[in-house]
């Protein structure tokens, strides 16, 4: 067998396949931003020219540059599919741990997902080549002592006592970064890779093994990130969530694996990781100062990732993973809660942006994330700007010297229309084409017939259009809370079913319905032909107790499945490992898992 070099061609179009991309996306995006800036700017000047518009000019292109960043980002998972990877065919060498960090959990439903793992493995003819490790972190005497029971049951019953092992420590220095440092230290010389996942997190064997085998393929790959589905949620909100993240972010996974390459982004879970690299590489100071900018480094994951890159290991995200799964907030306090952390952790990464030796791309996903969580309040700063600029408008000048006739203003109404439309087709142009895709492709099928799938996007639009003000005001108000210096912590996550009372809702979301009024009355009383271009926003946060209640209940959640509505395929058909964990059973050794 010769080898046969590639053309000149194909290696110069290999090299710049990436360069290429990010290049078009960003001059796509400015463009549509400058295009969007420009016709704001003719509209609000229409009245006359102040400062306020000034102001009002530069949020849009701030904020409408992150929307059409987004926007580029789904047609680019549009029109690429996943690259083409290498991998090992049959039994790989290395040796993996799978690792369970915990933190207060149900640890009933940590052992359990553990199990289905283990089960998967098995079934394959592959444990032999895996250790499981729950690292405990768990700051609850019960939680610890309810951990370490489960462990010694699951070690009996299982046989276990050669690949699984539990540790716990205390105090819990550096959080789930320490936590991961700590095993490195003292046990990550035995393995080639880690499996990080997180205690909520469930993985096929199949793809365990297929991720092992990608890695052993390409010697420079120091981790390898999935995309998570979410499982197991009965509320409105949890469903919506469910299937967006089913539906939808596969493909806008995709374009973000078009642009990002090799120096891709890591979730903290659901990832393996090559260990000899991420200990080489990765290790987590804290910074100076005191929380929330100082400290241990929360979202610790994104840093990591540029830290890899740094040392010349390629990061990359292979959405056609599949069987990766995770659980999500089953209400939007829920989410907020955990939000807040993340927002801190993001806008922590202001500290870490000009760090050393980081790559251009890295620096760029650091300032995407801290953009992330900035352009709530700045959409909010632009809406409160918005009602106050007919206060400070000059007044009409009729006569400009010119002409002994008067001259009337110019209502600029065609290019504000305009300007909406585009706005509106940026936000759903998108989700569109990937219906129209599902049906084209066939994979809608496995949610549902047509009729079925266009009503749950419908639906998903809705509801998350109806979110969308009260989820930013949760936003603003942390990226307040940031600024101010208050410190998050790192508080456990609540994983039961997530419904809440009407009274929990209204105390978390009373001070939204005060702003919202608020804003009516203001703009009522003074620029009343506002209002009904505030509705929209103004009328979600004034029923912000109810919708947050009403989509935290498990009964309009049930009644949507019965519907139909908002189905993934691992509810029609849902394969062995999602309904072990879902039916809480112990299965005999001998049976699939």
């Amino acid at each position: 067998m010769y080898f046969v070099p590639p053309s000149p061609v194909l290696a110069l179009a290999e090299r710049i396949r990436i360069p290429s991309r990010r290049i078009g996306a960003i001059l796509l995006a400015a463009g549509l931003t400058f295009g969007a800036a420009a016709m704001f700017g003719t509209v609000v000047v229409a009245d006359g020219f102040d400062w306020l518009d000034v102001v009002r000019v530069a949020l849009v292109a701030v904020t409408g540059f992150w929307l059409a960043w987004g926007g580029c980002t789904a047609f680019l998972g549009l029109l690429f599919d996943s690259d083409k990877v290498a991998r090992i065919e049959g039994r790989p060498k290395g040796r993996t741990a799978i690792l369970f960090p915990v933190y207060n959990e149900d640890g009933e439903a940590v052992f359990r997902r553990l199990e289905a793992m283990y089960r998967s493995l098995d079934r394959l003819g592959v444990l032999d080549l895996f250790d499981f490790h729950v690292l405990s972190d768990s700051t609850k005497r019960e939680n610890a002592e309810t951990e370490k029971e489960l462990y010694r049951r699951f070690v009996v019953r299982m046989a276990a006592g050669g690949c699984l092992y539990y540790r716990h420590r205390s105090p819990n220095v550096g959080r789930k970064a320490g936590n991961l440092a700590e095993f490195i230290r003292h046990s990550g010389g035995a393995y080639d890779y880690m499996l990080v996942l997180d205690a909520d997190s469930l993985m096929r064997g199949e793809t365990i093994l297929e991720m092992v085998r990608r890695m052993e393929a390409e010697p420079k790959l120091g981790l390898l990130q999935t995309v998570p589905q979410i499982l197991g949620r009965r509320t409105l909100f949890g469903r919506t969530l469910q299937f967006s993240a089913s539906f939808y972010s596969p493909v806008f996974s995709r374009g973000v694996a078009a642009l990002q390459g090799g120096e891709g982004p890591f979730w903290g879970h659901n990832a393996l990781v090559r260990t000899r690299a991420f200990a080489a590489s990765c290790g987590m100071p804290s910074l100076a100062g005191k929380p929330p900018f100082g400290g241990d480094i929360l979202s610790h994951d994104t840093v990591e990732a540029a830290m890899l890159a740094r040392e010349g290991w390629i990061v990359r995200l292979d959405p056609d993973l599949e069987g990766s799964y995770e659980e999500a907030p089953s209400n939007a306090i829920e989410y907020a809660k955990r939000d807040r952390r993340w927002c801190q952790g993001n806008l922590q990464h202001a500290r870490v942006l000009g760090a050393a030796r980081f790559r251009m791309w890295s620096r760029i996903s650091i300032l995407q994330g801290i953009f992330a969580y900035l352009c709530s309040p700045l959409w909010l700063l632009f809406l409160l700007a918005s009602v106050a600029a007919p206060l400070f408008a000059p007044p009409p000048v009729y006569f400009d010297g010119r002409s002994p006739f008067p001259v009337f203003p110019h209502p600029e109404t065609e290019m504000a229309l305009a300007l909406l439309f585009g706005v509106v087709a940026l936000l759903i142009l998108p989700k569109v084409l990937l219906v129209v895709r599902a049906f084209v492709s066939g994979s809608g099928k496995a949610y549902g017939n047509p009729v079925q799938v266009v009503a749950s996007a419908f639906s998903e639009l809705v509801l998350t259009s109806l979110l969308a003000p009260v989820l930013m005001m949760f936003q603003s108000r942390s990226v307040v809370q940031v600024l101010l210096g208050a410190d998050s912590g790192w508080p456990s996550t609540d994983r039961d079913d997530g419904s809440l009372s009407l009274r929990e809702s209204f105390l978390g979301t009373w001070w939204m319905s005060v702003f919202g009024g608020a804003m009516l009355y203001f703009a009522h009383t003074y620029v009343p032909e506002l209002v009904y271009w505030l509705l929209p926003i103004v009328l979600p946060l004034l029923l912000a107790p109810v919708l947050v209640w009403a989509t935290a209940s498990v009964a309009i959640g049930d009644a949507s499945r019965r519907l139909r509505l908002f189905q993934v395929p691992q509810e029609r058909e849902p394969e062995p490992i999602v309904r072990f964990v879902a039916d809480k059973a112990t299965m005999p050794r001998q049976e699939a898992a």
